[in-house]
C-alpha cells in the first residue's frame, strides 16, 4: 500500500502525497506487469513532460499506457475530476488536491505513487525491456545528484531570484542557477548527452528543468538576467536537440505550458518576460 501523508504535515509547496513503489517481483505486492498500470500526466505541466519523455524513451505505449489529461484542471482546486475517485479510493477521507502525475494500479483501482522521482526511477528500473538504461548502475549516484540539482539549484534557484522585493536574496539566488547552467554547460561541450552516447535519466531531469526555466521561469526575470542564462549555448542546443527527438517532442507543446501558467500564477512578470531563450518550436520542424 502507498505511504499516505497527511496534507497538514506537507509544506506549502505541495510534497507529494503517495510514494508506492514498483518491486522486483510478486512478493513486494506492486510488482511490474505488462497492462496492469496506467501513467495520468498533463504535458503542459513540466514534471509530467519529463515523466512522458522517459515513458517515450522507454517505448512503453503498450506496456503501460499513458493516460494525457487535459493542459489545466478542471476543478476550482486544482483537481483533475477523472482522478478524483483514484484518490478517494487510495485514501480514506481524502480531501487533497486530485493532481497529476499519477501512476495508478488497474488491478486495485488505487494509486502507487505521485512522487515524480519515485516514478521516473521506477519506469527506468522495473520496465525498461527493449528500451535503453536511462539509469546505468555505474551512474546512479551522478543522476541523483544531478536532479537534485536541477530541483535546487535550477528550479528553486529561478523561482526565488524572480521573486521581487528581496533584500538582496534574488541576487544571490540568480548565482546559484548561473552557476547550475554553467556546469552543464561545460559538461554539454564535447558531448552529446550529459553522461555519454545515450540519454539517461540525468538528460531527462535536467532538459525538464530547462524546459520550466524557460516557459515559466523567464516570465519573472528580468531582461539582464534572461540574457546572462542564454548565454550558455552548448546547454540551449542540447535543449534544442533533444526537443528535436521524438520522444521528448511527442507531448511538448510550449504554448500550452504558457497557458497552463498563466491560469494560475499571481506574480508580477518583470520587464524581460518577452526574450524566449530557445525556438522550441523550430527544432521539431
Amino acid at each position: 500500500m502507498p505511504v499516505v501523508v497527511p496534507s497538514f504535515l506537507l509544506p506549502a509547496a505541495g510534497s507529494p502525497a503517495f510514494r508506492g513503489r514498483i518491486g522486483r517481483d510478486a512478493a513486494s505486492g506492486h510488482y511490474a506487469v505488462p497492462h496492469r498500470y496506467r501513467l495520468h500526466v498533463a504535458p503542459a505541466d513540466p514534471d509530467c513532460l519529463s515523466i512522458a519523455a522517459a515513458h517515450g524513451l522507454l517505448g512503453l505505449d503498450t506496456v503501460l499506457p499513458l493516460h494525457v489529461l487535459p493542459e489545466r484542471p478542471d476543478a476550482p482546486d486544482g483537481s483533475y475530476t477523472v482522478l478524483r475517485p483514484l484518490y478517494e479510493a487510495s485514501a480514506h477521507l481524502y480531501t487533497g488536491p486530485a493532481a497529476a502525475p499519477v501512476l495508478a494500479d488497474t488491478w486495485t483501482g488505487r494509486i502507487v505513487s505521485t512522487h515524480v522521482p519515485d516514478i521516473l526511477r521506477d519506469l527506468a528500473l522495473r520496465f525498461r525491456g527493449d528500451g535503453p538504461d536511462l539509469l546505468p548502475e555505474e551512474h546512479r549516484e551522478e543522476i541523483d545528484a544531478l536532479a537534485d540539482r536541477c530541483a535546487r539549484d535550477i528550479h528553486r534557484a529561478a523561482q526565488h531570484a524572480g521573486e521581487l522585493g528581496l533584500d538582496g536574496g534574488a541576487e544571490e539566488a540568480l548565482d546559484t542557477l548561473l552557476a547550475a547552467l554553467a556546469d552543464l554547460d561545460a559538461r554539454l561541450a564535447d558531448r552529446p548527452y550529459l553522461l555519454g552516447t545515450g540519454p539517461t535519466l540525468a538528460d531527462v531531469h535536467v532538459w525538464g528543468a530547462l524546459v520550466r526555466l524557460d516557459t515559466v521561469h523567464r516570465w519573472h526575470l528580468d531582461a539582464g538576467a534572461l540574457h546572462r542564462i542564454a548565454g550558455h549555448r552548448a546547454l540551449w542546443a542540447y535543449a534544442q536537440r533533444l526537443a528535436a527527438h521524438p520522444a521528448f517532442a511527442r507531448h511538448l507543446d510550449t504554448e500550452a505550458l504558457l497557458r497552463r501558467h498563466r491560469a494560475h500564477c499571481r506574480g508580477r512578470e518583470a520587464a524581460g518576460a518577452a526574450i524566449r531563450i530557445v525556438d522550441w518550436d523550430a527544432s521539431r520542424r
